[in-house]
Order: structure tokens, then sequence, then C-alpha cells
């Protein structure tokens, strides 16, 4: 029997407002889709605590034995300059203040975002899809939203008509706004716009001649709106109909509302049943921003080299601390609180690593089954990670009573204390032991360091066959070897 069978899983759903019982669309399988990055700049800290969010949504899924198909998408076009629909692309912008070809911004940052949640050790997604790679798919949902009366053209661009969309639907359900409101609140168009209404959001938009990232479609060369990328993405690797849509707190509106009215529109039916947001990241009690120098990047915390924190910080005390605080929850990042965190993440890998020399006993004196429920208690009550470190330092406390000879537990219940805390720790929580993740670079770096001599020795001999041959096959793995007048060093 599957555990998720014995586990009563709740979810808060966006959409109702409330806690929900969760029921897969299919026994046992599970579709999440996850709003990814605009890859036209470095991954900030608040989009790795969102990412961070659904990767243990994620990991805690998997740990229930569900087989899930996690989609989170790329998206590199469509995303115009202040989530509106006039403008420039973010991608194209950014690609003509450097000089660039978009593709090269594009190349640039999905690697810095891949390298940065490979540091904060994320599981990868079952599919990554990019918004550029399915232009096809959205030309055709295009299609399909004309055809039912919903879109419209104008001047080679392609509108979604909100007013009437809401006559028949509720545009505006998820956020909690109503059209009426809306519409009360918009300036006139004065004939400057297409739109036959302001609150009209683009599906595809007519590229002027300057513009760099375009494709033919029946209405013009042009790009797709922003919003229209999700939908065809999720839909054709999930079904127009499936379990989680999750994002950011700040995609609600219009974003998500607006994936909505596109798929009430074109299939007639509502996409998803369970919406899911994660809450913004402060610091310092303020809005990160980088022009207040109100900032810092996932990067600099690892390094060290930046202004806000006292000293370098491991990706999984980041991580640690971003965990206790709950994923629908602000939360504020600071040198004290991550200092804080980092005694707290250390105190719980002393109290596993204790766990190895534990010895049982004939009787327990403590009621571990208990105590192993209340850590799944915890994630099914909406994936209350803070509940569940707590519960995890109670752990903590019973290994240390039991090393001290206070208490005893029996050989049965110490294999249950022993494989909870490293389910939910590691595996639940994604945290790793720098202990061992030190040790391992220390091994590299011993490592490197034998074959560095040996190609010292190779040239000394004049073998240069064998030295290029180390040189060429460590910058294939990655390492890079710098010959200078004090030796040869290496980065990775």
């Amino acid at each position: 029997m599957p555990l998720y069978s014995s586990q009563k899983l709740k979810i808060y759903n966006s959409l109702s407002g409330e806690k929900e019982t969760f029921v897969p669309i299919n026994e046992g399988n599970i579709g999440m889709y996850v709003c990814g990055p605009t890859v036209y700049s470095n991954v900030h800290l608040g989009n790795v605590r969102t990412f961070m969010s659904f990767d243990v949504i994620f990991r805690y899924l998997l740990h229930l034995e569900y087989k899930v198909r996690y989609v989170r998408n790329i998206t590199d076009v469509g995303h115009i300059v202040d989530d509106v629909d006039e403008g420039e692309d973010k991608i194209a912008k950014k690609a003509r203040l450097e000089q660039l070809e978009p593709m090269e911004v594009v190349q640039r940052y999905t690697i810095d975002f891949h390298d940065i949640l490979k540091a904060f050790n994320f599981l990868p997604p079952s599919i990554e899809p990019t918004a550029t790679g399915h232009i096809v798919e959205q030309i055709e949902i295009i299609k399909k939203i004309i055809d039912s009366g919903i879109g419209y053209e104008a001047n080679g661009s392609v509108y979604f008509d909100v007013v009437k969309f809401n006559k028949t639907n509720h545009y505006g359900r998820l956020s909690g706004r109503n059209i009426e409101d809306m519409l009360a609140n918009t300036r006139d168009l004065d004939g400057q716009s297409d739109k036959r209404n302001p609150q009209d959001f683009a599906l595809w938009k007519k590229a002027e001649p300057q513009h760099i990232m375009r494709w033919p479609s029946p209405w013009s060369d042009g790009f797709p709106g922003w919003h229209l990328e999700c939908t065809a993405m999720s839909t054709k690797y999930l079904g127009n109909h499936f379990d989680i849509h999750g994002g950011g707190m700040d995609l609600k509106f219009p974003h998500h509302e607006c994936e909505i009215a596109q798929n009430e529109a074109c299939t007639g039916q509502t996409p998803v049943n369970y919406w899911m947001h994660a809450n913004m990241l402060t610091l310092n009690g303020k809005k990160m921003a980088k022009s207040t120098g109100n900032n810092i990047l996932p990067r600099e915390i690892l390094t060290g080299e930046n202004s806000i924190l006292s000293k370098a910080f491991s990706a999984s005390v980041a991580r640690f601390f971003m965990l206790q605080a709950h994923y629908r929850s602000i939360l504020d990042f600071s040198d004290d609180a991550i200092v804080a965190a980092e005694k707290g993440y250390k105190r719980l890998m002393e109290a596993v690593d204790t766990l190895k020399t534990i010895q049982s006993s004939a009787v327990s004196s403590l009621a571990i089954q208990d105590w192993k429920q209340s850590c799944y208690d915890a994630m099914n009550d909406d994936f209350n990670s803070p509940i569940l470190i707590a519960n995890l330092f109670e752990g903590v406390r019973f290994i240390n009573l039991i090393n001290d000879n206070k208490e005893t537990v029996t050989a049965h219940d110490l294999e249950i204390l022993t494989t909870t805390m490293n389910a939910f720790v590691f595996d639940v929580l994604g945290l790793e032991d720098d202990k061992t993740v030190d040790g391992n670079s220390n091994k590299l770096e011993g490592t490197i360091n034998m074959l560095i001599g040996m190609r010292n020795q190779a040239r000394a001999d004049k073998n240069f066959a064998l030295s290029d041959q180390i040189r060429d096959q460590l910058i294939a793995i990655g390492i890079q070897l710098k010959d200078g007048k004090e030796g040869t060093t290496f980065t990775v």
C-alpha cells in the first residue's frame, strides 16, 4: 500500500481561500505546473525562496509515493517590461542594452538559474519547457480563443476580450476582484490603444520593425503574450485539467487570472484544481530592490561577497533558514536571522550524526511512533515546514536524552527514529550535511592536486601528450588549470 493512502494531505487552495483535502484527478498520479523564471537577469533570492517552496512540495509528494509530473517553464520571450501589454520584451531590452543576441541573454541567465538551484540542492523538474519552443502551440490556442468569440485581432495584434468573457465566466475570482471595480478604476483608452477594453490583455503582439524577437503568425510577424505561454505548456504536458498550479504571490494577478480565462475560453473548463502561491521575501524589513541597494544575490550569500551579512553561509544553512517559515508567510532575511538558523542547523546535523552511535535497549521510554506521525501531520497540514522543523527538534531532544542514558529505545523504535529523521531532514527538506559536502570538496581538491603533480611530472619528462591529455580531460569536466610563476592552480 503506498504511503499516501495512510496520510491525509490538505492544501491551501488560493481559489477557494481554504485548506482542502487533496484528491488527485488520477489516483496515485499528480500533475504540477510552476511558473519558472524570466531569464533576463541573475536569479534573485525571492525567486529561490519561491522555487524552494515548490521543491519541498515536490519532494514531499514523492516521499508519499505519488508519481509526480512536475513541469516548470523557462520564460525566454513575451514577458513585457512592467508586466503590461505595451513596451519592450524584458529579454529583448536586455539584449539591446548589452548588444547581445536575445538567446545569448537567455543562455547566460538560464545557466545561472540552474547553477544556483543546483547549489541549493533542488530536484530538477520532470519537464522544463521554454516559451520559444512552444510558439506553434500558442498560435493554435489563439486560434481557438478567436473561434470562441473571446479573442479579437486589431492591427496585427490579438487581444483577449475580458468584458465579453466575464459575461459567462468570472474574471478575477482567483484574486478576489470583479470586473466592474476594475473598469471603474481605469482611465479611458482615449483612442491610444487597439484594445476594446482597458483590462483586455495581449495574446499576440505585432512586432515593431526594430523588435528582434519575432515569429510568423496568421495575424503578423510578432511574438506571444506572456500569459499565453504557461497555458500552452501546462496543457501540453499535463492536459486541459490538472492537479496543482503554483507560483509566487505576485503572479496571482494578472498572470494566473489570465491563465484561467484563456483555458476556460479555449476548453470550456477550469484548468486547475489547486492553486498555490508562495509569499515574498524581504531583506532587513524592507522590500528587496537593486535600485536602493537593499538586495543580495544567492551567490553572494555563499561567497560572503556582500555588505549585508557578517560572513559567508552554506546553501544548506540558507535553505534551512527559509524553511523555518511557512511558504505562505512573508519571510524577512537578515544577518541575525541566518546566524541563528546556522546554530539550529548545526544542532540538527549533530543529532543526526549522534544517531549512528546510539545503542538500543529492551524497552522504549519514548513514544517514537507518535512523534513520527507528528512529522507527517505537519507536512500534511499544507506543507507546514516550520512545524515539521519544530517536531524534528523534538526528535533531537529524544536523541540527546537517549545518548545521555536518560531515556531508552528499542531496536525497532531506533530504526523508526533514524529513518524518519533522515527522510524528513534530507529527502523532504532537502538539506545536506555540510561536513559531508566539505569532506567531498577536500577529496576533490586532493584528487586534482594529484593530477596536477602527474601533469607536472609529464611535462618534466617532455611527455606533452600526457600533459595535454590531463589538462583537456579536466577542462571537459569543468576544471580549469592555470599555470603561473608560483605553480599550477585550478578553478571549478
